[in-house]
C-alpha cells in the first residue's frame, strides 16, 4: 500500500481560493481576511442583539431611538451580505443585484449616522466616528462609477475600502466604546 495514499492533503475551501482569474477577485490572503471578519463581526453583532433583545443585557436607552435603530437595521445585513459579496463569483447578475442592495444600506447606514449624537441619542453633534460617513458616501459612489466603467481594479479596491474601513472599523470602535448600544449589548 502506498503512504502517499493514506495521506490527507490540506486544501483551502473554495470561496477562499478564489475563481481561476485573480485580476478579478481578491487574493486568498484577503479573502481570508475578509471571510474572518464577516463572520467574526456577524457573530458578534448576533450575540449582542440577541442578550439585547431577549434583555440579558442591561436595556439602553438608544435602543429605542429611530436614527439608531435604522442605522443599526442597515448596518446589520450590509456585514454578511459585503462579505458575501467579496467572497462569491464576480460580474453575475446576482451579484450585481445584491451588490445594489448592499451599497444601498451602506449609504442609508451612513446618513442614519448623521442623525446620532456622539455619546449616543439624537441631534446633529459630529464626534470621531462621523468622519466614516462622508468616507462611506464616496467611497459608495466610486464603487458605483468603477464597476459601470469596467475598472474591476478600481473596483476591487473600492469594496474592500468600503466594507474593511468604513464597515468593520466603526463596527469594532461601537462595540469597544464603553456605553454605546453595541457594547452594552456584548459585554454587560
Amino acid at each position: 500500500m502506498n503512504t502517499a495514499t493514506l495521506k490527507p492533503s490540506f486544501t483551502l475551501p473554495q470561496f477562499l481560493k478564489g475563481p481561476a482569474n485573480p485580476s478579478f477577485d481578491i487574493s486568498p490572503r484577503t479573502r481570508a481576511v475578509v471571510a474572518a471578519a464577516a463572520v467574526g463581526m456577524s457573530l458578534a453583532v448576533l450575540f449582542a442583539l440577541f442578550r439585547g433583545l431577549t434583555g440579558i443585557a442591561p436595556s439602553h436607552p438608544n435602543a429605542r431611538e429611530w436614527a439608531i435603530v435604522l442605522h443599526v437595521s442597515t448596518v446589520l445585513p450590509a456585514i454578511p451580505l459585503g462579505g458575501y459579496l467579496l467572497l462569491a463569483p464576480k460580474g453575475t447578475k446576482w451579484h450585481k443585484q445584491l451588490g445594489k442592495v448592499w451599497v444601498a444600506l451602506m449609504v442609508t447606514t451612513a446618513i442614519s449616522a448623521c442623525f446620532i449624537k456622539w455619546g449616543g441619542g439624537l441631534d446633529f453633534h459630529i464626534g470621531p466616528i462621523h468622519l466614516f460617513v462622508p468616507m462611506t458616501l464616496w467611497a459608495s459612489y466610486k464603487l458605483i462609477a468603477t464597476a459601470r466603467r469596467g475598472d474591476m481594479k478600481g473596483h476591487k479596491k473600492e469594496i474592500l475600502s468600503l466594507y474593511l474601513g468604513a464597515l468593520m472599523i466603526p463596527g469594532i470602535v461601537s462595540m469597544a466604546l464603553p456605553g454605546r448600544l453595541m457594547n452594552v449589548w456584548l459585554f454587560w
